[in-house]
């Protein structure tokens, strides 16, 4: 440790070759109150604050916390002469668009940074952008809630009732609940380009155009690199996990056992999207390609006019959209007929997803739209004839939610809402697990939880835990900490 001020610091960092941790973790010490600050190398992490009843209280819980650290693996470094984990943005150019009309723009949210992640749902629309921010907003265009990541967020990913954003940190943040939590971290190695959650299973394609699987407790289970680099797609059921790449389209076992079919593709994917029994796969030689999932044939080809930045469908794949790097949007049958083209009125589209007649866009300026894609409004805008779009303001009172680092205490479970359930903090062959303590419920089971709170021993009480098919609990609603 090095004195000054009354204030002793001990930085220590983790970095292994070949795909390991690259973390930092430093304790300081300053009188009474013994602060913790970890997280990524390069990144400014996360902070803990605590005070104990006298200095020599908070030296020795100072020690004891790098003691564990060092036994872990960490060991005394000096902060800024170790690299920070490689991040890619992908760049992305937009030309305006050759379409003679524009889209029927019925409502327009600028989040203020070029966003790539969305979501919509039957209740809302979800928009992430570069800047780290997420807002949730109903389908009238009303912004309901936002969330402050530390860092960019690459996409968002539903998995069941559960929404995570995949940030530039290499951490996957769960929002399901008013506090977002960190439920995964990439391996600093993996320079991510996109990632999906299937039955809490994290799938991540990256640069190099690998394939990196982990499971609910945020543990490494497979690898595999595919044929092509700049792995842009992947997408998982429970029959495989899809890779899109620069070659082209692979299909692997979900255990990572082999490789199911690989299908060359006009063009390397930029974007990915899937129904029940088929894939979309959108290229930069200015198509979308529809795939076979059992056997990766090819059964339809959308045609654009510029490279495919995304692609999305309606249900059961009736109709087709693409965006290109045009800022036009475009709509297909089901046998690669187009049907029409129009201009956004802003960017190029880098992500979309249909619900409900309407076409939801997140564009290169950074702005969420959404589009009446139904057939009447199209035909109007055929003709030139489209809706003012509504310019959705932020509410200055809105409250910003950042990720959970503490947690509310409870002294008694009755302080927490009718039907709360307690778990407990318990080392397990040498990690940390949560497991259930209340009755009712699969002791034997882990619990996908906040590692930022995770206390050896420690009780908390979660509002409500739903079983998932991989054989463990997800939480829903508020954590608090039990004394």
């Amino acid at each position: 440790m090095s004195a000054g001020n009354a204030v002793s610091t001990t930085y220590l960092e983790l970095s292994q070759d070949g795909g390991g941790a690259h973390k930092f973790y430093e304790v300081s010490v300053d009188g009474q109150v013994v602060t913790v600050r970890y997280g990524r190398i390069g990144a400014a992490g996360q902070t803990q604050t605590s005070t104990f009843p006298s200095a020599d209280k908070a030296r020795a819980a100072a020690a004891k916390k790098v003691g564990e650290k060092v036994r872990k693996g960490y060991a005394p470094a000096v902060p800024g002469q170790r690299a920070p984990r490689a991040v890619t943005r992908r760049q992305v150019s937009s030309a305006p668009s050759t379409a003679r009309a524009v889209a029927p723009v019925l409502w327009r949210f600028a989040t203020g940074s070029a966003a790539f992640g969305i979501h919509v749902d039957d209740e809302h629309c979800w928009v992430g952008n570069q800047a780290g921010d997420v807002y949730t907003l109903d389908h009238d265009g009303g912004v309901r809630a936002r969330f402050s990541l530390p860092d960019g967020v690459k996409c968002l990913v539903a998995d069941d009732f559960w929404i995570y954003a995949g940030c530039d940190d290499g951490k996957v943040y769960d929002l399901s609940s008013k506090l977002p939590f960190a439920a995964y971290d990439i391996s600093a190695d993996v320079d991510i380009f996109w990632l999906d959650i299937h039955e809490g299973v994290l799938n991540v394609s990256d640069r190099a155009g690998r394939i990196t699987v982990i499971d609910h407790e945020d543990e490494h289970q497979w690898a595999r690199r595919s044929q092509g680099e700049h792995a842009w797609m992947v997408r998982a059921d429970d029959r495989a996990v899809y890779h899109g790449h620069q070659r082209g389209v692979t299909a692997y076992t979900p255990d990572g056992g082999g490789e199911l079919w690989h299908t060359q593709t006009r063009g390397g994917v930029l974007f990915g999207w899937q129904e029940d029994d088929t894939l979309y796969a959108g290229t930069a030689h200015r198509v979308v390609q529809r795939l076979s999932k059992t056997n990766g044939a090819i059964e339809a080809t959308y045609a654009c006019d510029s490279a495919v930045y995304s692609c999305a469908t309606s249900p059961g794949g009736r109709f087709v959209f693409a965006g290109d790097a045009a800022s036009s949007v475009y709509c297909f049958d089901q046998d690669g007929s187009r049907l029409w083209k129009l201009a956004t009125g802003g960017g190029s589209a880098l992500s979309m997803q249909y619900h409900d007649e309407r076409l939801y866009l997140v564009t290169t300026d950074g702005a969420l739209l959404c589009v009446d894609a139904s057939e009447t409004a199209v035909a109007a805008a055929q003709q030139g004839t489209v809706p003012v779009a509504r310019d959705v303001k932020l509410a200055a009172a809105l409250p910003a939610y950042a990720p959970a680092t503490t947690v509310a205490a409870v002294t008694a479970v009755a302080q927490a809402p009718a039907g709360a359930i307690v778990v407990e903090c318990v080392q397990y062959s040498g990690r940390l697990r949560v497991h259930v303590v209340s009755e009712g419920y699969d002791h034997s089971w882990n619990v996908q939880f906040p590692r930022a709170i995770r206390e050896p021993g420690a009780r908390y009480v979660v509002d409500a835990l739903h079983p998932a098919a991989g054989g463990f609990y997800r939480v829903r609603g508020d954590i608090r900490r039990l004394l």
